[in-house]
This record gives structure tokens, C-alpha cells and sequence, in this order.
């Protein structure tokens, strides 16, 4: 599948592997090793797409955006918190120059949404 990614929509489109946690109905499924997405990670990175993530997991290394020039992490995650974030306001990554893929407009560390999600609030009902 990450050859076929890279091959056919090109290095820059950003792949998530997300693990599963049992809940709710469905806690007789194990969870999703972490070593299964680290595993999943380095298979895509070998295929060469820039941007692989790990989710729903704690895992530094593998929420970091890293350039895909010089290898310097930009944009350090952990979950849902962002840690650390040092691409120039024109989305480039400010050691070697090159343009990173995606939108990066209007972010700073100050408006970010934390370990949580804004919720959205719901109409009053009559």
C-alpha cells in the first residue's frame, strides 16, 4: 500500500496508522500493538512518503513531522499536544530552506487545542 502511495499520489501525502482500542461493544478485540504502527511507520518511510504518523498512541518519534530534506524534526506531537513547532511562517523548515507540504498558516503554540478537543456547542433544544 505505501508503494502504491508514494508511486501513484506522490511522497507528499501525509499516512496515518491509528491504533484500535477495545471500548464500548467491542472489548473482546486486543488493541493494536505499538510496535505494529512503529512496525507500519518505518515500511512507509522506506517507501519514501515524508510524512508518516502514528496515532492514538504515545509516540513522539512517530507524531513528528520531520523535514524531508534534512531530517529535522519541525512540528513535535505527542497525541494530541503539539510540543514543539519551528517551520518559518511561509511553511519551510528553517535549517536547510525546504518547503514543507500542507497549510501552516495562522498556527501558534499559544491557540492550540491542548490534550483535548474544542467541543462543539451543541443548539439549545426547545
Amino acid at each position: 500500500m505505501t508503494g502504491w502511495i508514494a508511486r501513484e499520489l506522490g511522497p507528499d501525502v501525509p499516512l496515518h496508522f491509528s491504533a484500535f482500542h477495545p471500548d464500548y461493544k467491542l472489548t473482546d478485540v486486543p488493541a493494536t500493538p505499538a510496535v505494529t504502527l512503529t512496525r507500519a511507520r518505518e515500511i512507509g518511510l522506506r517507501a519514501g512518503l515524508h510524512y508518516v504518523y502514528t496515532g492514538n498512541v504515545h509516540d513522539t518519534q512517530g507524531g513528528t513531522t520531520h523535514c524531508p530534506s534534512c531530517r529535522a524534526p519541525l512540528i513535535v506531537r505527542d497525541w494530541y499536544r503539539i510540543d514543539d513547532h519551528r517551520l518559518t511562517e511561509d511553511g519551510h523548515c528553517p535549517d536547510c530552506g525546504t518547503q514543507i507540504a500542507g497549510r501552516f498558516d495562522r498556527f501558534t503554540l499559544a491557540n492550540q487545542f491542548g490534550n483535548r478537543r474544542v467541543p462543539i456547542a451543541l443548539p439549545a433544544q426547545p
